[in-house]
């Protein structure tokens, strides 16, 4: 190679072992002699170890370098490793990097197959899962919006056939209890018909519907108790808050009021009189004196009542004025009374009576008692408030309810109980009617 332009290199070019030359070729040239020369000196080598003699040659740098021809020395220091050494060696570099570079992909690859077949794993699971979920949903009957109505009113019919089935077997076994222990039909009936109230009139029954147009009372049933002398209390809270009363005409007798007082009575309703139920008289009960004086001068609190036959709104005022007449004196803190019930007698004045001119009279009686400053009200029993009169036109009036049996069998509003016929008092001669009061009327 030539210089050129004052470039290249001033002592030319150096082989591997430091000998200059003018080109590339000369070089190649002088390394191909040392390869020449190496492959002689090995063939010298084994061919001279051995003299004809026996004696073994000895070879050294000294002869050898006698040997080489065409060596050119520079005296320069020579250097262990030539170009082309280099080369391979970085040759050998870049495969090795390569290599390395390969297993790092082969590896890779390895571990993304791994990857992939755990996935490939684990999708397959799903597959199953959601074949088996296909499976269960192929093998679950659809219906139709009109099969599902159909299936609906089928098994409500069977409910309900079901339902009559057991409860008409409760009613025969009620009815036959009921029967066996001496009822009558009538409360057979009210125990069955429960949303109504069944009222036994002349071998018939009447069934009135319970509605919410009339006020109700509040009582609870169960807390009417019956205590161990058959005297009927109203607890709450546990304590007594009824009153305990008696009603009394001259069917009683001559009554000892002090021995009634003791007997813990404490109030008395004393029949005042009555209008007769053919001729229409008024008159006076015979024992109403002597039972007002007795019952005020021990203490007792007293109300009256009127047993009516008045066929008008003006004889209803004609009771009214009568009761009125003979109250002056007396200390009557309890209700005055209109006894309203039909009379058995045989062609009663009243037989012929509709459901309005009861109602009419009532309302004539009361508002004259309430102009006169007491308190009215109206007695009665199940045929009286739910076949003889209104009591839609009558609630604004207190009620005296007579029913002999319990438990309580009326919803509407009312403020005495008259809960038997055949009670017993200290100091009266055999039955007596016995009441519960739920209000302490000398007390508003």
């Amino acid at each position: 190679m030539k210089k050129e332009h004052g470039m290249g290199n001033e002592h030319g070019l150096k082989n591997e072992h430091g000998f200059s030359y003018e080109t590339d070729d000369d070089i190649r040239i002088h390394d191909l002699n040392d390869l020449d020369y190496e492959m002689q000196q090995k063939a010298w080598g084994s061919q001279a170890e051995k003299m004809p003699d026996g004696r073994r040659q000895k070879t050294g740098t000294a002869g050898k370098e006698a040997y080489r021809p065409g060596r050119r020395k520079t005296g320069r220091k020579q250097t262990p490793e030539s170009r082309i050494t280099i080369k391979n060696r970085r040759r050998r570099k870049r495969r090795a990097v390569f290599s390395v570079c390969v297993c790092l992909l082969m590896l890779t690859a390895v571990a993304g197959c791994v990857v992939l077949a755990m996935e490939n794993r684990h999708l397959h699971e799903e597959v199953q899962v959601a074949m088996a979920y296909v499976d269960e949903v192929n093998s679950i009957t659809t219906y139709t919006e009109e099969e599902v109505q159909k299936m609906t009113a089928d098994a409500a019919a069977e409910a309900a056939e079901k339902s009559s089935m057991e409860k008409e077997k409760e009613i025969l076994d009620d009815i036959r209890t009921r029967m066996e222990s001496g009822d009558g039909t009538a409360p057979m009936l009210r125990a069955i018909y429960k949303n109504e109230l069944v009222v036994a009139d002349d071998g018939r029954y009447y069934f009135f519907p319970i509605v919410d147009t009339l006020k109700r009372h509040s009582y609870q049933a169960d807390y009417f108790q019956m205590n161990e002398d058959e005297i009927l209390e109203y607890w709450v809270d546990g304590n007594v808050v009824s009153k305990k009363g008696i009603d009394v005409s001259r069917y009683q007798g001559d009554i000892n009021w002090k021995k009634v007082a003791a007997d813990g009575i404490e109030y008395a309703f004393i029949r005042l009189g009555i209008r007769g139920a053919s001729e229409g008289k008024l008159a006076m009960d015979a024992e109403y004196e002597d039972n007002i004086e007795g019952a005020l001068k021990n203490d007792i609190e007293v109300g009256v009542y009127f047993f009516t036959q008045a066929l008008t709104k003006e004889e209803a005022v004609e009771e009214a004025e009568f009761v009125l007449e003979h109250l002056e004196g007396y200390d009557v803190t309890y209700p005055v009374v209109l006894d309203v019930e039909e009379v058995t007698t045989k062609d009663p004045r009243t037989e012929d009576m509709t459901k309005q001119e009861r109602t009419d009279v009532c309302i004539a009686f009361c508002e004259r008692i309430k102009a006169a400053g007491y308190t009215p009200m109206i007695y009665g029993n199940l045929k009286t408030f739910l076949l003889m009169v209104d009591m839609e036109q009558l609630e604004e009036y207190e009620k005296w309810f007579a029913f002999y049996q319990t438990p309580l069998y009326f919803p509407y509003e009312f403020s005495i109980w008259q809960y038997t016929s055949t009670g017993s008092v200290d100091g009266i001669k055999g039955d007596v009617d016995m009441n519960v009061s739920m209000k302490d009327w000398n007390h508003g």
